[in-house]
């Protein structure tokens, strides 16, 4: 027997906005039954689990030990640009200027997450 993965859940201050924002980042919509104000909201991803919002009242702490890595259809600094406007933050920059490495960057109410070169990137600095 083994186990199915049912959602990846973030503890937050406020689940519908911070489940608003990652909807933004993933273009993926948010559960049709939530609205603002719940505390516990849903982003519906097209293929794998949930990404599951619970609303806690204790605040953040310290780094995450389980964070996101995102893999963007755009290059990686388009998408790093287009995040930071949705009002992520930038916490660590680790690209490389000949082309590897990744920006960590922080959601709203501070949860990192990174951002991979595309395959575009990728596919431009291999010989």
């Amino acid at each position: 027997m083994v186990s199915v993965l049912q959602n990846v859940a973030i503890d937050c201050a406020d689940a519908y906005e911070l489940a608003r924002f990652w909807s933004e980042v993933l273009g993926s919509p948010l559960h049709p039954e939530d609205n603002p104000g719940d505390p516990e909201t849903a982003v519906m991803l097209p293929e794998g689990p949930l990404l599951y919002f619970n609303q806690v009242q204790e605040p953040k702490t310290i780094k995450n030990r389980l964070h996101l890595c995102l893999r963007p259809k755009t290059t990686r600094e388009e998408e790093v640009d287009r995040l930071l406007a949705l009002g992520a933050t930038l916490v660590d920059d680790r690209r490389e200027p000949d082309g590897p490495g990744w920006a960590v960057l922080a959601d709203p109410e501070g949860n990192e997450f990174c951002v991979l070169r595309s395959e575009s990137d990728r596919a431009a600095t291999t010989t």
